[in-house]
């Protein structure tokens, strides 16, 4: 995996060879690479740097050796350790006539790090300092605050995105089914041919830390039972359209409707589990609508579906779902802030997917191959909403292949 180069490693290859004029933010869910991707584009950027992790064991959760150990990082890296890090870094980037890096991953593992960080960086902006500064988290939750509320107008993002198909193919030699059932997650790829091995790294290495850590650790949730369970159902109808009241019955202690709509953006956040609303031309009444949920990754699906792959691909059913939540997938990973996804339903006639970037409009219907259904949902919505596309992915359409390849926006700009 360390010789394949994700885009955003060019990118910030880029960043760094400008003045810094803004701090680096990377983030993204939990294990999407992008520890890596730092590492890659220090080694080609030409200048000296430091990279310091705040976590104490290793992306595997293996503790260090002895030797390791007395170089690792205190416990728990203060302010005080920050501030100490960041002179020595400043001393590096005075006394070279290239400047300096100074990256520090799991930065969110420092209380109040962001206003410490802002009197540093202000500080050395002031003097006109050749420090670059890059800062990491896999908890976007407290990225996002940390960066909005004291850092705005500070950072510059780079946004890391679970992997493509294009991107498991590449690095992994993924063929498409492959890439529909097993997902983008680059750490779980080398255990495929064990699927019960592949299952427990999913759910126990990637799901419950993404959720305790990322999650529960950082933000206040008054029922965190509820949130996991949430997110259970969640992913087990992934691709269908649940109304509230629906996942009320299923839930123990579930509160209510309120509740579950902020814990489903707080797994949204976390890039688990979004809950798609239907598409209206008021935003309030979409806002108000019932869900219709999809994972951004779809190892989060068939980890926990009891289908082995073969079975799944066997299941007209539920290859079908299993297709719709891999485009579903594509459309949250790939699609710009600017571009919001949504469903259509009016009676019996329903869309998959509805994209709205400004005044332009695309509709998707996605059909597996396996499904023998008339696109009346999509000639009706057509009719209704004249949108600029209409599009069926997938048998007699644009092939997944291709629609995988390309992001969101490629498709309101291609004739």
């Amino acid at each position: 995996m360390d010789a394949f180069q994700r885009s955003q490693v060019r990118t910030l290859v880029d960043r760094l060879a400008e003045h810094p004029h803004h701090i680096i933010a990377v983030s993204g869910p939990r294990q999407t690479g992008k520890t890596t991707l730092v590492t890659q584009a220090l080694r080609r950027c030409g200048r000296p740097s430091l990279h310091l992790r705040l976590d104490e064991v290793d992306a595997e959760g293996v503790p260090p050796s002895e030797a390791e150990a007395a170089l690792r990082l205190p416990r728990k890296p203060d302010t005080e350790w920050l501030v100490e890090k960041w002179q020595q870094a400043r001393r590096e980037a005075d006394g070279n006539p290239c400047g300096f890096v100074l990256a520090l991953d799991e930065i969110q593992t420092i209380p109040d790090w962001s206003s410490t960080v802002k009197g540093l960086w202000d500080a050395d902006q002031a003097e006109n300092r050749q420090l670059h500064v890059i800062l990491l988290g896999s908890a976007p939750l407290l990225i996002q605050s940390g960066l909005t509320e004291s850092l705005a107008g500070r950072f510059e993002p780079i946004r890391v995105t679970h992997w493509s198909f294009d991107e498991m193919a590449d690095a992994f030699d993924f063929n498409l089914a492959e890439y529909i059932y097993f997902g983008g997650y680059p750490g779980s790829a080398r255990f495929i041919r064990d699927e019960a091995r592949w299952r427990e790294y999913v759910l126990g290495a990637l799901v419950t830390p993404n959720i305790e850590k990322d999650i529960l650790a950082m933000t206040r949730v008054d029922k965190p039972a509820l949130l996991k369970q949430l997110f259970k159902v969640g992913a087990e109808y992934s691709g269908q359209i649940l109304p509230y009241y629906k996942m009320l019955g299923q839930l123990h202690d579930a509160g209510n409707a309120t509740t579950l709509a902020r814990y489903l953006d707080l797994l949204s956040t976390a890039g688990l589990l979004a809950g798609l609303p239907k598409f209206h031309p008021s935003r309030h009444r979409a806002r108000a609508s019932s869900p219709k949920l999809n994972v951004f990754n779809t190892a989060l699906l068939t980890a926990g579906s009891g289908y082995t792959f073969a079975q799944a691909q066997a299941d007209r059913s539920f290859w079908g779902r299993l297709v719709e939540s891999a485009v579903g997938a594509h459309i949250l990973n790939t699609a710009s802030r600017d571009t919001q996804a949504h469903y259509w339903r009016e009676r019996l006639m329903e869309v998959d997917f509805v994209l709205r970037h400004g005044p332009r409009t695309i509709a998707i219907e996605v059909k597996s191959g396996q499904q023998i259904r008339r696109l009346q949902g999509l000639e009706a919505f057509e009719q209704k909403f004249k949108p600029q596309r209409a599009m069926v992915v997938g048998e007699g359409g644009t092939p997944l292949e291709e629609f995988f390849t390309n992001p969101v926006e490629h498709w309101f700009d291609v004739p």
